[in-house]
């Protein structure tokens, strides 16, 4: 996952640097998009059609390193979403804040009755 965004990028550096105490999220969400989300969380969250963002955990980080530890199934989609291209991992099911992002490869199509699923391993966060 190439992103971390500006606010995950301060939290972090004032924590370990300032001493500022970071409270991670209870809970982490995985989100779709239909563009590039940027570092300064910027982009299209898919909205509308039944989406809704979907409750994730994650594996032990091992040389920098973590992925979704179960697959992620998303709600059957009651109209069109549109081209997903890039998903981001949330602090909250709804609004809250992104903290990292990526690439969907291949881009998906969803379409009205489609369902999209992220399988174990495929939603990776680096740190570097």
């Amino acid at each position: 996952m190439p992103g971390k965004t500006d606010f995950l990028e301060n939290a972090l550096l004032n924590h370990v640097l300032r001493g500022v105490v970071y409270t991670p999220p209870a809970a982490l969400y995985v989100g779709l998009f239909t563009s590039d989300p940027t570092d300064a969380a910027t982009g299209t969250e898919v909205s509308g059609g039944a989406y809704a963002r979907q409750a994730v955990t994650f594996s032990a980080a091992t040389t920098g390193s973590c992925s979704n530890a179960a697959d992620l199934l998303f709600p059957v989609a009651s109209a069109a979403w549109g081209t997903v291209t890039h998903f981001g991992v949330f602090d909250a099911a709804t609004a809250g804040k992104l903290l990292y992002y990526g690439s969907l490869t291949p881009s998906q199509p969803i379409t009205s009755s489609n369902q999209l699923k992220l399988p174990a391993g495929t939603v990776i966060v680096n740190e570097d």
